[in-house]
């Protein structure tokens, strides 16, 4: 697990795009609060999901609307019909961390 940044800064529906070697990550918050770590690209249109909308448990591409759930990575609506990585993440002391070697899907 890699430490990535500080709890408080990311606050629910809130979004972070952070880099850790090669993996570009997006953390998002749900609405309850709850952390994850998913692949930051748009598997539609290759665009950074943390610069979209959370909402409830699923976050939302700007630029053609996908949502992906936050818990499976999959497309819950078109155009996007392949899944992104969801990494495994935790919340420790006030610290967020992730695994960027271990998927969750």
């Amino acid at each position: 697990m890699i430490d990535v940044a500080a709890t408080d800064e990311v606050d629910p529906g809130g979004t972070m795009r952070i880099e850790v070697g090669e993996y570009e990550i997006c953390i998002a918050r749900d609405s309850d609060g709850t952390i994850h770590a998913i692949d930051d690209l748009c598997t539609h249109g290759e665009v950074s999901l943390a610069e979209g909308d959370v909402e409830d448990c699923t976050i939302e591409c700007w630029l053609h609307g996908s949502q992906f759930d936050l818990n499976t990575g999959k497309p819950v609506n078109p155009p996007a019909f392949e899944p992104v990585a969801v990494y495994d993440c935790k919340e420790i002391a006030g610290r967020i961390l992730v695994d960027p070697n271990t998927t969750l899907n």
